[in-house]
């Protein structure tokens, strides 16, 4: 299988990965403004607020690959960027499979008690983790050693027809775009709940700062081919391929924000307390502009240097 085929499989695998892990995140960040929430108790509240952090991390760490695409290596199919997706994709499980544990911890809680729910949210975590570490890792001990040989040897760059970085790039919007629209479609239904409407005027204005963020989000993701359809006539033109990556960074700008934000805004509600909401968005908005901007752009720069 040819370089380019193996990264279009990843980012396929990644698309897989990125809708369920945000449709969680919007679960997670409408949950908190159900009527049902304030009768949780305070350990249940903590665990919410880890589950945020931890599907956030996931959220993250699936994305990161389009940006280093876009942004690091220029829409050029390279066998470091297919390093860059395997770990994140591998690594991304390690939360995703936590947060969903603890979600089924949350959820049977009020009907099965503490214990029972504490039991049934451990199984599930450990079932995912045997599924996507341990059976992996015991069946790559006696398979796959050919296939790994093959991959080792590969040379590090492939010639990319303008047409594959064109198809990659659409790819890339369609990672980031339904998990973006799942999430709008949250944050829009929260502010018709009477949980929302005791919030501070501060806090709902935050919220439709990052409301709008995602609606930018959308809008940029949606972009790319809309052009490619009207503009350019669905024809493949170096222009086209520019303009989308400028979509794309533009629309991870505008999703780090939002989703910044609204984290801020859920941890302050559940917490009671603005300031674990202030640290909250300044976290998150750190972890998510470090993967996706601070360190690809770091890296550009010493590729720059080193040329």
């Amino acid at each position: 299988m040819s370089l380019s085929k193996k990264l279009k499989v990843g980012l396929d695998e990644t698309r897989i990965l990125i809708l369920g892990s945000q449709i969680l995140l919007g679960f997670q960040l409408q949950g908190a403004f159900r009527p049902t929430f304030e009768q949780l108790p305070f350990h249940s509240r903590v665990v919410w607020v880890a589950t945020l952090g931890l599907i956030t991390l996931a959220v993250a760490l699936l994305i990161t690959p389009s940006i280093h695409h876009r942004l690091v290596e220029q829409g050029h199919d390279t066998k470091r960027l297919l390093g860059v997706i395997r770990f994140c994709a591998g690594l991304s499980l390690m939360p995703f499979a936590l947060a969903l544990g603890a979600d089924l911890f949350l959820a049977a809680e009020p009907v099965l008690g503490t214990g029972l729910a504490a039991s049934i949210g451990i199984a599930a975590g450990l079932t995912a983790l045997l599924f996507w570490y341990g059976l992996q890792a015991l069946t790559a001990r006696t398979t796959g050693e050919q296939e790994r040989t093959i991959m080792s040897v590969e040379p590090e760059h492939e010639h990319t027809s303008l047409a594959t970085k064109i198809e990659q790039m659409l790819t890339e919007a369609r990672v980031m775009l339904p998990g973006a629209q799942a999430l709008l479609g949250f944050q829009l239904v929260i502010i018709f709940s009477e949980t929302f409407e005791a919030l501070p005027f501060t806090t709902k204005l935050i919220h439709l700062v990052a409301i709008g963020f995602l609606a930018l989000t959308v809008i940029w993701l949606m972009a790319p081919a809309a052009f490619h359809r009207v503009v350019y006539a669905g024809e493949d033109t170096p222009a086209l391929h520019r303009l989308g990556t400028r979509f794309l960074l533009a629309a991870s700008v505008t999703l780090a924000l939002g989703i910044a934000a609204d984290l801020g805004v859920v941890v302050a509600t559940i917490l009671k307390s603005s300031a674990a909401g202030t640290v909250a968005a300044g976290m998150s908005l750190v972890v998510l502009s470090g993967l996706w901007h601070v360190y690809p752009a770091l890296l550009r720069r010493q590729r720059s240097l080193q040329a």
